[in-house]
């Protein structure tokens, strides 16, 4: 019978080439052929009606499989703690799909990092022109929050927090990675303000500097 195998190699074993992984799975098929070769003959020299009631494993069964041929599944059953911000920083664009119900509702937000998915966002979010004027926002940047994400759809639903300015420009750029990580930047409070000196310019006493270690 015919044999499908599927198969998981190490980083180590990618280094040798495709050729050294046919190799492998061709060895690993030959063996699997000779052993049910060897039960064959074995079922044969024992008589007809043992190997009638008792057909052996078969060549399919996962067990007797090599485990490098094997590939584990998991699935995630709970999350513990959500590390990410749930804020990206990317570009908005028109649905491909002008037909549909959905065009008329929602933008398609694209994250700039790749490891954040792709995320339905509502036209009201976006701004005033942008259906009929998609060509101006092409290189704008913007935040969004990726509020839920159903299991039946491929894309997360966010909403779109505000916009940053041209791509490429240090300020946004920098506002866009500073959110994305949840880093507070905002103006320091007044409290906060009155811990430094308040007579400037300021230098450092001798007294403290005997102190310390000069690092300079």
């Amino acid at each position: 019978p015919d044999v499908i195998i599927e198969a998981q190699f190490e980083d180590n074993d990618a280094e040798h080439g495709q050729d050294h992984l046919q190799d492998m799975l061709i060895d690993g098929i030959k063996q699997l052929s000779l052993d049910t070769g060897e039960k064959g003959k074995a079922a044969g020299v024992t008589g007809v009606h043992r190997a009638k009631q008792d057909d052996g494993p078969k060549v399919n069964d996962p067990r007797l499989l090599p485990d490098e041929f094997l590939q584990r599944t998991a699935k995630v059953v709970y999350i513990l703690e959500k590390k990410h911000s749930r804020a990206a920083t990317g570009f908005i664009k028109l649905l491909a799909d002008r037909n549909s119900e959905l065009f008329k509702r929602c933008a398609m937000f694209s994250p700039v990092d790749h490891r954040v998915p792709r995320v339905y966002v509502p036209l009201a979010d976006c701004p005033p022109d942008f259906v009929t004027k998609p060509e101006t926002y092409s290189q704008m940047l913007f935040i969004c929050r990726i509020v839920d994400w159903k299991e039946d759809s491929n894309f997360a639903s966010g909403q779109l927090c505000k916009s940053l300015g041209q791509a490429g420009e240090i300020e946004p750029e920098s506002e866009g990675i500073l959110t994305e990580y949840g880093v507070d930047f905002s103006d320091f409070s007044s409290e906060v303000l009155e811990c430094l000196p308040q007579n400037l310019p300021w230098v450092i006493s001798p007294e403290e500097l005997a102190k310390r270690r000069d690092l300079r």
